[in-house]
């Protein structure tokens, strides 16, 4: 029952690890820049529009941006997302 409960807690773009949304915030929040990333990266690519800003900033992803494993059509899009925010005077979702 435990481990149901437990997985219950897991968000849904880390299907396939059993973290849950507490250790996520935990790692965004630590010094681990290795995990931080890898958490970010798992974000951009599979969470929801609306759950991505749940979880990040618009400067969560600026200042980690060079060290995401992002795929390349998500690098792209995601370059070019800041790209156009920045010379929109800060203005993003």
């Amino acid at each position: 029952m435990a481990e149901k409960a437990k997985s219950a807690k897991r968000p849904y773009f880390f299907w396939d690890y059993d973290i849950t949304e507490e250790e996520i915030r935990r790692i965004l929040r630590g010094d681990n820049e290795v995990g931080k990333a890898w958490v970010i990266t798992r974000i951009l690519e599979y969470a929801r529009w609306e759950d991505i800003w749940r979880y990040l900033t618009l400067d969560d992803i600026r200042k980690n941006f060079q060290q995401l494993g992002l795929k390349p059509y998500f690098r792209d899009l995601w370059s070019y997302a800041l790209e156009v925010w920045s010379d929109d005077d800060g203005q993003h979702p």
